[in-house]
């Protein structure tokens, strides 16, 4: 309605989103089948989240909600951030990139500590634990698998090879795929470019599919 109603929005050229906005792409070509000519969801896949996603999220989850220190969520704002966001920001780190990456910049155990120490500083500088522990519930309810033969627009999915959050060889997006009408995946392989379930926000990388994607989805005037 906020695009329709309030922005006068009708049709969309390409819905596109990377991580928890290409599950929204998967469910906005399933919910609005007309409303657009192109979906390119980015690391992500078209399944309830479960196994090893599931697990990584229950870790951050439960840390948060188990800490004294969060109350419930009504920390005082000028106390500083619960400890639990220390461990999400953990998690984080080793998920969210590669491990060949993450040892080029850790090759040592002081380095390591070093690195990580850094990168946990920086995420409890600039997150919040309410809104981690939000944006990792937010998923307990998606699933698109039920309804992905709806979808018909075209639609490309882009996952990595190392990304560990969506790892390929469970095979889902390849399995899944197929049922969409008029649907391929790709899988980017491991390279010195590649960043892990980050790979998604290197344009460099699929940059040319979604300019095909784009040309082939051109409707004729």
């Amino acid at each position: 309605r906020l695009l329709t109603e309030g922005l006068g929005v009708n049709h969309a050229r390409l819905v596109m989103g990377t991580s928890m906005g290409g599950m929204h792409t998967w469910l906005w070509g399933e919910l609005h089948p007309d409303f657009m000519d192109a979906l390119m969801p980015l690391a992500s896949l078209p399944t309830q989240i479960s196994g090893r996603n599931r697990a990584w999220r229950r870790v951050v989850i439960d840390a948060i909600r188990n800490d004294p220190a969060w109350n419930g969520g009504e920390y005082p704002a000028g106390a500083g951030q619960p400890p639990s966001l220390r461990t999400a920001a953990e998690m984080l780190w080793f998920m969210s990139s590669n491990p060949v990456l993450r040892q080029k910049d850790a090759p040592s155990l002081a380095k390591t500590d070093e690195v990580l120490d850094k990168f946990v500083e920086q995420i409890v500088k600039t997150d919040d634990a309410n809104d981690v522990l939000y944006a990792l519930e937010a998923s307990h309810d998606y699933d698109p698998g039920p309804n992905l033969e709806k979808i018909q627009a075209q639609l490309l999915a882009i996952n990595s090879a190392d990304d560990l959050i969506n790892p390929p060889e469970l095979g889902i997006l390849e399995r899944e795929i197929k049922r969409v009408p008029h649907g391929r995946a790709i899988v980017i392989p491991l390279s010195d470019k590649t960043r892990g379930h980050g790979s998604h926000t290197v344009a460099a990388l699929w940059k040319d599919q979604l300019m095909k994607l784009l040309s082939e989805s051109q409707r004729t005037p």
